[in-house]
């Protein structure tokens, strides 16, 4: 792929649509209020208008109503966006002091997603963890959080897990097996999480497998953890997304879509499947080791 990442892009379309959407506001009136076409604006929410300017961007939020916060929002992305037509692919978002605690680009591309596959090597991954196995995850990294700032973060974490209700996305989960045996929380709150990943795997558009121990492949070992995501075909466009492989850093986090890139991806996808267990052979080695947990 040329020109840069196209997530920049594709995120500051999905936040002029909400900004919108929240007005109540048609495409058709946001056109006119910046002297647009609304196929101009279809293409800036669907992340395919070719050059976005900033007059365009401060006239939507103008139209829009957007707080001071949210216009910043808007042209921090814009200005990613411009910035990443120099790189060559793939996009690199470090956290900094100026950028919202509660912004983060993957919420937005698991929001938009029709699909994913998180590999995961040391914790269940965040759509299936429960509020105390999470609770403890943010302690652990925050130890100095205010309580407050701790349960807006859970609060969030149960509007992702609405997700899995919609019965037209679909969540495949490969866990290593150390991620069953990590004592997040302590033995009370890992026994509750690991009943929870059973009942969860009984959905009929979530899988759940585990790699156990005495796995003959490293492979998942050597890729570490990441989560593929895949995106459904907007109705007006027909121009599909290209996926993205996501992998979390304690710093940043790198998104990849070059098609070679996540081929590779695919690849592990492929191998770490071949060497997990069958979805039932998983519920028993986590059913053995909630038992463990309650000895």
């Amino acid at each position: 792929m040329t020109g840069g990442s196209t997530l920049p892009k594709r995120a500051l379309g999905r936040e002029l649509r909400r900004l919108r959407e929240r007005r109540e506001i048609s495409q058709a009136a946001a056109a006119r209020a910046i002297e647009v076409s609304p196929q101009t604006i279809g293409r800036m929410e669907d992340g395919h208008a070719s050059r976005p300017t900033t007059l365009q961007v401060n006239g939507l939020c103008d139209a829009y109503q957007a707080s001071d916060e949210e216009r910043r929002f808007a042209l921090d992305l814009l200005r990613e966006l411009r910035a990443t037509k120099l790189s060559g692919g793939g996009w690199w978002r470090a956290y900094a002091d100026e950028i919202p605690r509660d912004f983060n680009h993957y919420l937005g591309l698991e929001a938009a997603a029709r699909e994913m596959t998180s590999w995961q090597i040391t914790l269940v991954p965040g759509l299936l963890q429960t509020p105390e196995y999470r609770r403890a995850i943010i302690w652990a990294a925050h130890p100095d959080w205010p309580t407050a700032d701790v349960e807006r973060r859970l609060a969030l974490a149960r509007q992702r897990r609405d997700k899995l209700s919609d019965n037209t996305f679909r969540l495949n989960v490969l866990l290593s097996e150390a991620a069953l045996r990590h004592h997040v929380g302590g033995r009370a709150v890992m026994a509750d999480q690991l009943l929870h990943l059973i009942r969860v795997s009984e959905s009929p558009n979530i899988s759940v497998r585990v790699v156990p121990f005495d796995s003959r492949s490293p492979i998942g070992l050597v890729v570490r953890s990441f989560v593929l995501l895949e995106f459904p075909v907007p109705s007006n466009t027909r121009i599909a997304e290209p996926p993205v492989a996501y992998v979390e850093g304690y710093t940043g986090d790198l998104y990849l879509e070059r098609s070679g890139e996540v081929a590779q991806y695919r690849d592990a996808i492929l191998d770490i499947t071949r060497v997990a267990l069958d979805e039932q052979g998983t519920r028993d080695l986590v059913e053995s080791v909630v038992k463990e947990y309650q000895r």
